[in-house]
């Protein structure tokens, strides 16, 4: 008998440049996911050395004496804390038992894309990036819907529906 393989995990990258509105983005599209019942996995870029212990607590502890992995688990959630760099794709191997990948930045990797675009100084990016599926505007760009001058489908910030359809689509999600 022949085993199937497993059907890849949908991943869409949002990205934009900062203060563009990716994060509350994500935030959104979680939400709809998890009200239709989808398992939604999330990943972060972060483009400085961030810091998620906070001095003083146990793990931050252990990480300022040395550990090069650090692990803290609870009734509710786990974390681990390596420190070394992760590529994409090592971390999204780690997401077990979702039904979607939502990737906040990590511009320069393949997967498809909404683009974020705040103002006129944000354009430049959709010609340095690949696999972009559809251009997200805020209200000061949205003339770019109207006039027709982007080789993209743009869909206005405010219209969350539209956008929701629009990652369901390019992730060909589907409760098959």
């Amino acid at each position: 008998m022949l085993q199937s393989q497993p059907k890849p995990l949908p991943v869409i990258q949002i990205v934009g440049y900062k203060n563009s509105g990716k994060t509350t983005l994500v935030a959104a599209m979680v939400r709809l996911l998890k009200t239709t019942g989808y398992r939604v996995g999330t990943v972060k870029h972060d483009a400085h050395d961030f810091t998620m212990d906070h001095p003083g607590t146990d793990t931050w502890q252990h990480q300022e004496a040395g550990a090069d992995v650090t692990a803290i688990s609870s009734a509710r959630r786990t974390a681990v804390l390596t420190n070394q760099p992760a590529t994409l794709d090592q971390l999204l191997a780690q997401m077990h038992d979702i039904d979607i990948a939502l990737v906040e930045g990590f511009k320069q990797e393949r997967y498809p894309k909404l683009v974020l675009i705040r103002k006129a100084d944000d354009l430049p990016l959709l010609d340095q990036l690949d696999n972009i599926r559809t251009v997200i505007v805020w209200p000061e760009m949205e003339a770019l819907a109207t006039e027709g001058s982007c080789d993209y489908p743009i869909v206005r910030l405010r219209e969350t529906s539209t956008i929701y359809a629009t990652l369901i689509h390019t992730t060909r999600l589907d409760r098959s």
